[in-house]
């Protein structure tokens, strides 16, 4: 491999020219001959034997030209980043030029790291949520646990919100059944508007034993085949059922948790309460954090590096699916999505993304943030005990160098959290 020429181009690229040689290309033309050579017949040769000359004889010499490119060129391509001290962050636009005997040219254009520049990262005003419980707050936590303790008695009245009716129906479209429209003993709760719009409403007031007609509409963004249809529901009402709440006092408190008395479990729930508020008021402040950060740098983030990052998380979303057994593919059935719908909405966070490891990066370099063998280790040894791996297995799965860069950032952005004033 020999790099005939590096050039500088617009949107943080280098243009390299790559020579791969006579003997490198020869050589990759070797391996391919040896691997398909067995599926090769030549007339005068048992299947197999037809000697490399002749298959070139045969078909012309450039018969294995492409499989050997295809072989050699990433050897080559990464050799050649190595000579030139180039770290690429994003995939390369490779073009072939010349190809011979001789060996072949290609032009590969690289992607790398912007310059960034960025001040007054220190004393970003951002304001930091104060967390809260109320007693209406404990009250929603309790919530649950009184439905699940409630019980559904009969009533002999009119069905209103919050109770149960247990109905028979089926739709008519131009009165004819359709599909999907039939259910009989279906317990319906009014109120919960699981239903098409406008049919709990039209149950409100019925009683056991009432039938009626339910005139409804669907939405414009229903099914396809029923969007926008005027429908009626012949609907009848079997039963009306209540919903009687359980008395919330510390017998209640015995039966759905640990605790003995009610205050006890309400001063649980409200610490648990309080934790999750508190990290997720910690997790919107170092956003706004982030966002503020953004605002202070200057750079010309390349699109070919959003769209590699874009790339990554949409591959690493699809791996997290394919580890709890459900196909990508599948998924976007189930959800209705398409991989232009999902891969624009990566390629949103894919920019953040992006412009915020540039910032903290700008910011670890301005503070000189040096990462120590020392504070390698311990996030090793934090990683194997939160995943439960050998700190080996740890070692061998993740980039030493790509732990650093995070570790600097995680302190670059610490650093400037700490140094916040307090916003209005």
């Amino acid at each position: 491999m020999n790099i005939k020429s590096t050039e500088k181009k617009e949107n943080s690229a280098i243009e390299l020219i790559i020579e791969v040689s006579a003997a490198e290309f020869n050589a990759a033309i070797e391996k391919v001959y040896n691997r398909q050579k067995k599926n090769i017949m030549l007339p005068g040769f048992r299947k197999g034997k037809a000697p490399r000359k002749m298959v070139e004889k045969m078909y012309g010499a450039q018969v294995f030209y492409e499989d050997a490119i295809e072989e050699s060129y990433p050897a080559a391509y990464e050799a050649a980043l190595k000579e030139a001290g180039i770290e690429p962050v994003a995939y390369p636009q490779l073009e072939i030029q010349e190809v011979g005997e001789n060996g072949y040219t290609f032009k590969a254009l690289v992607t790398v790291k912007p310059e960034t520049s960025i001040k007054d990262y220190l004393g970003l005003e951002v304001s930091k949520p104060e967390v809260n419980i109320t007693d209406e707050d404990i009250q929603g936590e309790l919530k649950p646990y009184i439905d699940r303790a409630s019980r559904l008695v009969s009533v002999e009245r009119p069905a209103q919100n919050g109770d149960v009716a247990v109905i028979d129906f089926e739709g008519f479209r131009d009165g004819v059944p359709f599909d999907g429209g039939k259910g009989e003993g279906y317990s319906l709760e009014l109120g919960s508007n699981t239903f098409v719009p406008g049919f709990e409403d039209q149950v409100v007031g019925m009683s056991a034993g009432e039938e009626k007609d339910l005139d409804i509409t669907f939405p414009e963004n229903y099914t396809p085949e029923l969007a926008g249809a005027a429908v009626v529901f012949k609907v009848k009402v079997n039963e009306v059922k209540e919903r009687q709440l359980p008395t919330v006092d510390d017998e209640f408190a015995k039966d759905v948790s640990e605790f003995d008395t009610l205050e006890a479990f309400k001063q649980d729930l409200a610490e648990k309460l309080k934790t999750r508020r508190e990290k997720q008021a910690e997790n919107d402040f170092e956003n706004a954090v982030i966002d503020a950060l953004l605002e202070k740098l200057e750079c010309e983030v390349p699109e070919a590096m959003v769209d590699y990052r874009a790339d990554k998380m949409m591959d690493d979303y699809a791996m997290r699916l394919q580890s709890q057994g459900i196909p990508f593919d599948d998924y976007l059935k189930m959800t209705g999505m398409s991989r232009d719908l999902l891969r624009a909405q990566a390629k949103t966070s894919a920019e953040r993304s992006v412009r915020t490891g540039l910032a903290l990066d700008a910011v670890a370099a301005a503070e000189n943030i040096q990462i120590s063998d020392e504070d390698v280790e311990a996030e090793i040894a934090r990683l194997a005990k939160e995943y439960n791996l050998s700190e080996e297995q740890v070692r061998s799965t993740i980039s030493v160098e790509d732990m650093k860069k995070d570790l600097a950032n995680q302190k670059a952005l610490e650093l400037v959290k700490n140094a916040v004033k307090a916003g209005e």
